[in-house]
C-alpha cells in the first residue's frame, strides 16, 4: 500500500504548501482523494499515470479539497481520454462540475459518473474482488466524509520448501495450492495445503479522515484501520478555536488512532499560524507513539 501525499495543508495554497490531495495505490488500483487546487500538477510532479485514476473520492465541498476538480476533468480531456471516472462526493457536486464545463464550452469525451452522498450513516461506495471502500461519516461545518479503504484477505501464498518435498507436484498445481486446496498425490495420499502454503499476507486499510471535529464515536468506525490519516488543523493550545471551526489538533488526532487500535498515524491539514511542524508530531506522540507528518510530494509505503 502506498500513500503519496500530494497537497497537506489548509485554507489558502501557498508557495510551498498545497491543500488536501493524495494518491492510494492499493491491489492495483489508483485512488485519488480529495483534489484542492494544484492537484494536477502535484500529480505531474509525483509522475501518477493519469489513465490509472478511474475513481475520485472528495470528502466534502471546501475549496480547498475539491477545487482542482475542474482543471483535473479539462486535463482528462485534453489527454484524449476514453476510459469512464467515478466521482464520489457530497450532494451538489455534479450541479458544481457540470455548470463548470458547461459555460467552459467544455465536455467530456469519456463517461463520467457521479456518485452523490447524503447519508449520515457509513455507507459502501465501491467493491471488487480486491478491495472495498466504505464512507466515515464525520462532524465538519458542511456534509463530510472520510473513507475506508481495505484489502480483502489474498490468496495463500506458496511454501517453495513444502512443494520440494513432493517433485510430483506441478507448477500447473500452484494455482489451486494458493486457492487452499489439499493435493492428492498419485499414490492417494494426501498433503494439507498447510505444509504446501502460508498464511495470506495481513490486508492493509487505511481510513482518510478529512476535515472533523473530534467525537469518540470516530475511533469506533475505524476500529482495526492499519494507517489512519487525520487532519490537525491545530495544537492543543488552540483547542477552543478547533471546536469553533469544527476541526481537530493533534492529540485529538492521536487520541483517535489510539483509540482506533491503528499501528500508524500520518497528520495533515496544518494551520499556516505554526512555522515548526515537528510540534504536531510531538504533540501526538504524547498519546499516540508511531506519528508520520505529512509533507507535500512525500510517499508512504506499508507492507
Amino acid at each position: 500500500m502506498e500513500i503519496t501525499i500530494l497537497g497537506c495543508h489548509s485554507a489558502s495554497p501557498r508557495a510551498n504548501a498545497r491543500p488536501s490531495a493524495q494518491l492510494l495505490e492499493m491491489r492495483g488500483h489508483l485512488f485519488l482523494i480529495d483534489c484542492g487546487e494544484a492537484t494536477q500538477i502535484a500529480l505531474r510532479n509525483a509522475n501518477a499515470k493519469f489513465a490509472r485514476i478511474k475513481h475520485i473520492f472528495i470528502s466534502h465541498l471546501h475549496g480547498d479539497h475539491f477545487y482542482g476538480l475542474f482543471g483535473l476533468i479539462s486535463t482528462f480531456q485534453l489527454l484524449g481520454r476514453e476510459a469512464e471516472m467515478h466521482i464520489y462526493g457530497p450532494k451538489g457536486i455534479k450541479e458544481a462540475v457540470l455548470l463548470v464545463l458547461k459555460l467552459g464550452g467544455a465536455y467530456t469525451p469519456f463517461p463520467l459518473y457521479f456518485h452523490e452522498l447524503t447519508g449520515n450513516t457509513s455507507e459502501l461506495l465501491y467493491e471488487d474482488e480486491k478491495v472495498s471502500v466504505r464512507t466515515i461519516p464525520l462532524q465538519h461545518r458542511v456534509y463530510t466524509n472520510g473513507f475506508l479503504f481495505e484489502e480483502k484477505v489474498g490468496e495463500r501464498r506458496i511454501n517453495a520448501d513444502g512443494i520440494a518435498q513432493y517433485p510430483e507436484i506441478q507448477v500447473c498445481d500452484y494455482q489451486n495450492i494458493k486457492n487452499g486446496k489439499d493435493i492428492v498425490l498419485e499414490d492417494g495420499t494426501t498433503v494439507p495445503n498447510a505444509e504446501l502454503t502460508f498464511e495470506p499476507h495481513r490486508p492493509q486499510s487505511y481510513a482518510y479522515c478529512s476535515d472533523t471535529l473530534y467525537f469518540e464515536a470516530l475511533a469506533e468506525s475505524i476500529r482495526g484501520a492499519r494507517v489512519v490519516y487525520h487532519e490537525s488543523t491545530f495544537l492543543q493550545v488552540n483547542e477552543e478555536l478547533a471546536a469553533k471551526t469544527m476541526h481537530s489538533t493533534a492529540q485529538q488526532a492521536g487520541l483517535t488512532a489510539r483509540n482506533a487500535g491503528a499501528e500508524a498515524l500520518i497528520l495533515g491539514h496544518y494551520s499556516s499560524r505554526y512555522a515548526d511542524m515537528n510540534l504536531f508530531k510531538k504533540e501526538a506522540e504524547e498519546v499516540f507513539k508511531n506519528v508520520f507528518l505529512a509533507e507535500d510530494g512525500k510517499k508512504f509505503v506499508f507492507n
